[in-house]
């Protein structure tokens, strides 16, 4: 079911509109008034699959009158199977906050690119001193890969099917939401900060798995700066903000709000990070604390 109706805010989102506070039984005032959320690792179980559980923990939250927003690493084509399980939560925060999809329209509403001459000057010192790596692209809707990934051995168009395959300049006229580098596995640690020193300023280097799969975004992008542009449209504020997650791409989402949870399986950095752990993706470790929110018994 459609839990949010849309109307055009003043940074040019589409907004959610929240429920009654006070609804689903839950009548009590509470501290967080809204929840931000990871998906491959954190909302969703091993198999993406949205549990029971979960979900009508999602569905008491905003019963109760709390807000939840969806901010990923995934690209908004892969938002819809996500949609199918847990149902319409309005907009969804992709590409780590470099882009914001509205699934009932299929539109991107907002975008934050690199411009194309950064790309090609990022692409030049990438093969210049990683002559190992295979660099594609996501443009919105749309990905592309260097052809030299046919040396590497890997069937890319089983995992991405129309995926364009053609020499990684020819993509680099139109902006770039992510610049992706994928290099031989593994990848020694360390690999992340190599090349954020190869491309400086010009772009922020995060991974959602391993160091052999990096993703370049326009350097102002992050999870939490795009969460909060959406977040003030309804009034709302770090000190309002419950967020989840499990990797580092999740470390500003996670320092930024007033409660930020890990699950038990993050990474070290994140853990180290979180205010509260709780368990696995497997074991519904983001129902858990909701439902320790609405039941009183986790407030501050």
């Amino acid at each position: 079911a459609t839990r949010s109706s849309a109307s055009i805010g003043p940074m040019g989102f589409e907004g959610i509109e929240q429920g009654a506070p006070g609804g689903g039984g839950y009548g009590r005032a509470m501290r967080y008034r809204a929840i931000a959320t990871d998906l491959d690792g954190t909302l969703l179980r091993s198999d993406r699959s949205v549990s029971p559980r979960t979900r009508e923990a999602v569905h008491a939250a905003e019963d109760a009158g709390m807000l939840v927003v969806i901010a990923t690493g995934r690209p908004p084509r892969w938002i819809p199977p996500v949609i199918e399980e847990l149902g319409d939560r309005g907009l969804v925060v992709c590409a780590y906050g470099a882009s914001v999809y509205d699934p009932a329209r299929h539109e991107l509403v907002h975008r934050i690119d690199l411009a194309p001459d950064v790309a090609r000057s990022i692409v030049d010192d990438l093969e210049a001193r990683l002559p190992d790596a295979v660099l594609g692209v996501e443009q919105g809707f749309d990905f592309g890969i260097d052809r030299r990934y046919r040396d590497t051995g890997v069937d890319i168009l089983d995992l991405i099917p129309d995926i364009t395959v053609a020499p990684i300049r020819s993509f680099l006229d139109e902006p770039v939401t992510k610049l992706i580098v994928r290099l031989p596995h593994p990848a020694p640690a360390g690999t992340a900060a190599l090349v954020q020193e190869i491309v400086g300023s010009r772009a922020l280097v995060t991974h959602s798995t391993h160091e052999s799969f990096l993703e370049l975004s326009d350097p102002r992008v992050h999870k939490a700066h795009t969460v909060e542009l959406l977040l003030e449209e309804h009034g709302h504020t770090a000190a309002d903000v419950v967020a989840f997650g499990d990797m580092p791409n999740d470390l500003e989402l996670i320092r930024w709000a007033a409660l930020g949870v890990a699950m038990a399986n993050a990474h070290p950095d994140l853990l180290a990070a979180a205010d509260l752990v709780t368990t696995t993706n497997d074991d519904d470790g983001v129902a858990r604390v909701i439902e320790r929110l609405l039941d009183g018994s986790l407030d501050g």
